[in-house]
Parts: C-alpha cells; sequence; structure tokens
C-alpha cells in the first residue's frame, strides 16, 4: 500500500511542480495572459500561485505534511477554475467548450486534493514513505 501511495503521491505532484516552475520562470508571459482573463494584480498572482504550486507540490510529493499540501493545491485549484477558466462568459460555442473542460479539470484535481487531504490526515503516521506525519489529525 505505501508504495502505491508513494507512487500516486509522485504522479499527481509532478503537474503542479511542473506548473510551478513555469509561473516562476515566465512569469511575465503568464502574467499576460491572466490580465486577459481579468485577473487583478496579474504579476504577484502569478508569482504568488507558482509559489502555492510548488510548496504544494512538493509537500506532498515528499510527504512533508502532505495533507497541508495537499489543502494548498485546493487554494490553488478552485480560484483558478473560476477566474481563469469561466466558461460561463464564453460565447463562441468551441471557446465554451475548452473552458468548461479546463473548468472541470481544475475542480476535479481539487477534488482529488481533497480526497488526498483527508486520506493523509486520518491515516496519519501509519501511511509510511513519508518524511513527516500529517499537521492535521481528522483520525
Amino acid at each position: 500500500m505505501d508504495v502505491l501511495v508513494l507512487i500516486g503521491r509522485i504522479l499527481f505532484s509532478a503537474l503542479f511542480i511542473v506548473s510551478a516552475v513555469g509561473h516562476l520562470t515566465q512569469t511575465k508571459a503568464m502574467a499576460g495572459y491572466a490580465t486577459s482573463r481579468g485577473v487583478p494584480a496579474a504579476v504577484p498572482a502569478v508569482l504568488g500561485s507558482g509559489v502555492l504550486l510548488l510548496a504544494g507540490g512538493l509537500s506532498v510529493l515528499l510527504g512533508v505534511w502532505a495533507d497541508l499540501g495537499a489543502l494548498l493545491l485546493v487554494i490553488f485549484l478552485v480560484p483558478t477554475a473560476v477566474l481563469m477558466h469561466a466558461f460561463w462568459k464564453e460565447t463562441d460555442p468551441q471557446a465554451r467548450q475548452m473552458e468548461m473542460v479546463h473548468f472541470q479539470k481544475d475542480m476535479a484535481l481539487a477534488g482529488a486534493a481533497l480526497m488526498l487531504f483527508g486520506f493523509v490526515a486520518h491515516v496519519g503516521g501509519a501511511l509510511g514513505l513519508t518524511l513527516t506525519g500529517p499537521l492535521f489529525d481528522i483520525g
């Protein structure tokens, strides 16, 4: 079980860590896109979201308070879905469909991160293959 959870943590966190690198190295381009989507203070928002992605992704990957890391990812994913993928605002059917797919993807990942939070916080130190136990205890 421990190895399966570790493989899952690796696969899950890879997306967020790679995205964090993009946020932190291509800030200007990403801020331009964020501005076009109506995000206020786009540069700080992109940098802040990059930090959230990196902290959450590394936390889950390394098993350092992985429950907290999962919550950080939820804090990134839900506002991103609403602000960046507001499909209900699109008038072009193709653009609407693409934004709906991205919105649903972000919400599904947020759901998975919430499940990971619950799992880690419930199982606690019995999980194994982590550097620390959970920060929260909902056992």
